[in-house]
């Protein structure tokens, strides 16, 4: 595995910190509710657990797999539910939890996707926000960090299915990608 990635641009210690300011946001947002927490994998995974673990509240966790159809030069703005809910939404408070957004194509077709279940609440958060690629405006109640327009691995981003284990995130060297 070619080493493709460089210094960190958001650090472990950031992101803990981060996470736990997020944890104890949502814990008072949502304090005597509901609350079904939807993590968009792949990319989310580790944020995800990270959060869930942050808030202090009882919460059904459930997840969605999805594919949007792009790589990272262009995007297409076609998105595909490869694996559903398992939990019912109707009436109940959700959360959206995201990697990144960027595009906002994926965040628009899930909230419009989950309203149609009628819950009662529905918000998203996500770890990094890309406002320089954003094609669509969303709303993003929790952000974790806005990030430049830079490809960024770690901390469950991947790249080619890779660098999901980094424990920070990192800009991919683009040189790197060239030898491939």
């Amino acid at each position: 595995m070619t080493q493709l990635y460089g210094k960190p641009l958001v650090t472990q210690e950031a992101m803990r910190s981060r996470i736990k300011e997020l944890g104890k946001d949502i814990t008072h947002d949502y304090h005597s509710q509901d609350l079904v927490m939807v993590g968009v994998l792949k990319g989310a995974f580790a944020f995800y657990a990270d959060l869930v673990r942050a808030i202090r509240l009882p919460v059904t966790v459930d997840f969605m797999i999805v594919k949007s159809q792009a790589n990272q030069r262009k995007v297409s703005g076609k998105v595909k539910v490869v694996t559903d809910l398992t939990e019912e939404v109707t009436g109940r408070d959700v959360l959206l939890v995201e990697d990144i957004v960027d595009s906002g194509l994926t965040v628009q077709y899930l909230t419009k996707l989950l309203s149609k279940r009628k819950p009662r609440s529905l918000r998203t958060c996500t770890l990094l926000s890309k406002p320089a690629r954003r094609q669509i405006d969303v709303n993003v109640e929790y952000i974790g960090f806005e990030i430049p327009n830079h490809y960024v691995v770690g901390y469950g981003l991947d790249y080619q299915q890779q660098y999901r284990n980094l424990p920070y995130l990192a800009v991919l060297d683009p040189k790197g990608m060239d030898a491939e």
